[in-house]
């Protein structure tokens, strides 16, 4: 049972704290009643055909001051205990959804889905931006000996593109998007299926737009190490195109790679939170439940944020091979 609260409180955390914590117009990327829609509409079955389903609504229950969605309980395997080629199979079923909705085979017809959710998720925060060239920040103890030497500059050149990321993402084929498609929010459950939880952001964006979250994430909150990125994101695009094949769409598989990496301009301000927080005495994983060695976050994510500005250019390389 899920509760959705129109005026929320509490439960904040170093990644959340600026989120907008009640937001009344429908197609905000935070609209505090969108899942429960999405769950009495049944938008949240849009992926089920291809083997990518929302938990079984037993029932919701909408007032004014919140909404309460009973579901099912899935029994399964959780993602953080996934290998790689699980990933991938999962990427395979979004990519056949996704590619039969892109091509006509239903997108819901219904005001509260979000709209332009990566441009307005990353742009609401307050971040300072003067972290990422002040040299006394950069040169803190947890920040210098476990950053990349060269994460400083490729977070500058990341941020500097911002503006040409997001246009570029928002020009791109779009579909039905879940857009907080990540590792905490997946399972297969024992019957093979793979469920797909938290659905409040539900909205339209790219082809690839999932997956592009989906990688990055993975590492920054340590399921998987920064040595293995390559090769899981090499594999998820991989079977996300051979699901989009599946589905009969026949577009030009470097328009979903753009996707991918352009996708890294959602996290542009996660390099200089992490600068700002470096002198906290504590760290935790995202959550904010289980405190980790700082070090051991700061290298890993480190490596994470450095691989993460390298899509974002490579982003605009593909962008220029493809005239965009």
């Amino acid at each position: 049972m899920k509760r959705l609260a129109r005026h929320r409180d509490g439960g904040t955390t170093a990644f959340t704290q600026h989120w907008s914590q009640h937001c009344e117009s429908p197609d905000h990327w935070n609209y505090w009643l969108r899942e429960a829609l999405a769950y009495q509409s049944g938008v949240v079955q849009c992926f089920a055909e291809e083997g990518l389903r929302a938990p079984i609504c037993v029932g919701v229950d909408i007032t004014d001051e919140d909404a309460v969605v009973a579901m099912e309980f899935v029994d399964g395997t959780p993602a953080e205990r996934w290998d790689i080629d699980t990933y991938a199979d999962a990427a395979r079923c979004l990519g056949a959804a996704q590619g039969k909705l892109s091509l006509g085979g239903g997108l819901p017809d219904v005001e509260w889905l979000s709209q332009g959710f990566l441009r307005d998720y990353s742009t609401e925060k307050p971040v300072a931006w003067d972290l990422l060239d002040d040299d006394h920040s950069w040169n803190q103890a947890l920040v210098a000996e476990n950053f990349p030497p060269t994460l400083r500059s490729a977070a500058n050149e990341l941020h500097a593109h911002r503006h040409r990321l997001r246009s570029l993402l928002e020009s791109l084929p779009r579909t039905l998007c879940h857009l907080d498609f990540w590792t905490k929010n997946l399972i297969q459950a024992d019957d093979g299926s793979f469920v797909l939880l938290d659905w409040g952001f539900v909205g339209i964006g790219a082809l690839g737009e999932d997956v592009g979250n989906l990688v990055p994430d993975a590492a920054f909150d340590i399921f998987i190490e920064p040595h293995q990125l390559r090769e899981l994101r090499r594999t998820v695009l991989s079977s996300y195109v051979d699901g989009l094949n599946d589905s009969g769409w026949s577009g030009d598989p470097r328009v979903v790679e753009l996707a991918m990496a352009a996708s890294a301009v959602k996290y542009d301000w996660l390099t200089p939170l992490m600068v700002e927080r470096a002198s906290a005495g504590q760290h935790r994983r995202y959550g904010g439940l289980e405190t980790v060695n700082s070090a051991e976050l700061y290298a890993k994510r480190g490596a994470a944020l450095l691989d993460n500005a390298q899509q974002g250019l490579h982003a605009l390389q593909l962008a220029e091979k493809l005239a965009l």
